[in-house]
C-alpha cells in the first residue's frame, strides 16, 4: 500500500509564518485604517492620520509604532514631525485581494 504523505520546505514554512505574521499584525480595523491611508499619501505625520481617521493622537500612535516594529511601516523624521510610509507594499496587495474576495459575504 502506497500512501502519499505530502510535506511543506523549510522555505515554505518560513513563508507561511511570514505571511501569518503580517496578517496577525495588521488585523485590526484601525491598523486598516492606517494602511489604506499610507495607500493614498506616500508620507503621512501621525495628526494627519488622527484628522483623516478621525481618533486619537496616542491610539493612533500605539497602531504606528506596532507596526513600525514589526516591519509593514517606515518612520523618517522631518522636522518636528515624524512621517509614516509603507515598508511592505506588498500588505496592499493582500488587502486588496481580501477586498474583492467574496468569501461569504
Amino acid at each position: 500500500m502506497e500512501t502519499n504523505t505530502a510535506t511543506i520546505t523549510q522555505a515554505t514554512a518560513e513563508k507561511l509564518e511570514r505571511i501569518a505574521y503580517i496578517l496577525k499584525t495588521i488585523a485590526h480595523p484601525m491598523r486598516l485604517g492606517i494602511i489604506h491611508l499610507l495607500e493614498k499619501h506616500p508620507r503621512l505625520s501621525v495628526s494627519e492620520i488622527c484628522d483623516m481617521l478621525g481618533s486619537e493622537q496616542s491610539l493612533t500612535s500605539h497602531h504606528l509604532q506596532n507596526m513600525r516594529l514589526k516591519g509593514i511601516l517606515a518612520v523618517k523624521k522631518e522636522g518636528r514631525s515624524m512621517l509614516y510610509s509603507l515598508k511592505e507594499r506588498d500588505v496592499s496587495l493582500i488587502i486588496e485581494c481580501l477586498e474583492h474576495c467574496q468569501c461569504n459575504m
